[in-house]
């Protein structure tokens, strides 16, 4: 059986299958029904996992077992494969759900906080940094920063940028908002960001700027800033630096107040 690596590569990610199960599966989808000796031979398994191997895919609906001598394996239809594995990722992730939702009841979470608590009070101010690599980790990072917000929210940004965060992190603005955050955003307002302005005028007070900078400073206490330009970086190569800084951020947030009132209101 002559596979391309590069298929079998995608059939491990969508379908979550080690390279065994892959190959496995392929080579059973070539042939319809086949023998474990004959599927170890085609895909290049060793026999001695051929069995494991089918009996996990058995488990997961990709194959039905034949009774009968020798014992043969039916390949289950690709499509009807697709909506078994999204029915059991959705209950998988419902059961994930509900056993986190069952862990604020009970002592394990006050124990972790605790030894959180315990372990930031021995951190130096120095070692409060870090970095973060990929768009999706900054986005992360940056929810979490907006959520723990108590007096003020300062975000600065691209077009691009602007029009991104407020698909995201829009309800983490409008929670803080309800606790009486300040949240003000600054990015170089064109006509493609109108909808999104429009979409969070009742939340930001959103004003227009012609420069170009990325950084969110929360409190006048802590600060994430991107290093590069987001228009020119491939969103998984994305970088930003995040630092727990009040001497760095509060003068940061100083000199954005300054800019900010010549910067001209977006309606």
């Amino acid at each position: 059986m002559i596979v391309k690596e590069e298929f079998l590569s995608k059939l491990r990610r969508y379908f979550s299958l080690n390279l065994y199960e892959v190959k496995i599966w392929a080579a059973l989808l070539s042939r319809g029904v086949s023998t474990a000796g004959e599927l170890s031979d085609i895909a290049d398994v060793p026999r001695s996992r051929s069995y494991d191997v089918l009996e996990t895919l058995e488990k997961k609906g990709f194959v039905v077992m034949k009774l009968g001598k020798p014992i043969k394996y039916l390949a289950v239809p690709p499509n009807e494969v697709l909506e078994r594995v999204k029915k059991n990722v959705t209950e998988d992730a419902k059961d994930q759900i509900k056993r986190l939702e069952e862990l604020k009841a009970t002592e394990v979470l006050n124990e972790l906080n605790s030894l959180h608590s315990q372990g930031v009070e021995l951190v130096e101010p120095s070692d409060l940094s870090g970095s973060l690599r990929g768009r999706h980790n900054l986005y992360n990072h940056l929810e979490l920063m907006i959520r723990n917000a108590e007096n003020t929210v300062t975000l600065m940004t691209t077009s691009q940028g602007f029009v991104r965060k407020i698909e995201g992190l829009k309800p983490a603005f409008e929670k803080v908002k309800k606790r009486g955050v300040k949240v003000r955003i600054a990015a170089p307002i064109t006509k493609e960001c109108m909808a999104a302005v429009k979409d969070i005028s009742s939340v930001a007070e959103v004003r227009h700027t012609d420069q170009r900078a990325r950084f969110c400073i929360i409190d006048g206490k802590e600060l994430i800033f991107m290093v590069l330009n987001d228009s020119d970086v491939h969103p998984t190569y994305d970088v930003g630096v995040w630092v727990n800084t009040p001497f760095f951020a509060k003068a940061l947030e100083e000199l954005f107040e300054t800019a900010w009132k010549s910067m001209k209101p977006v309606r």
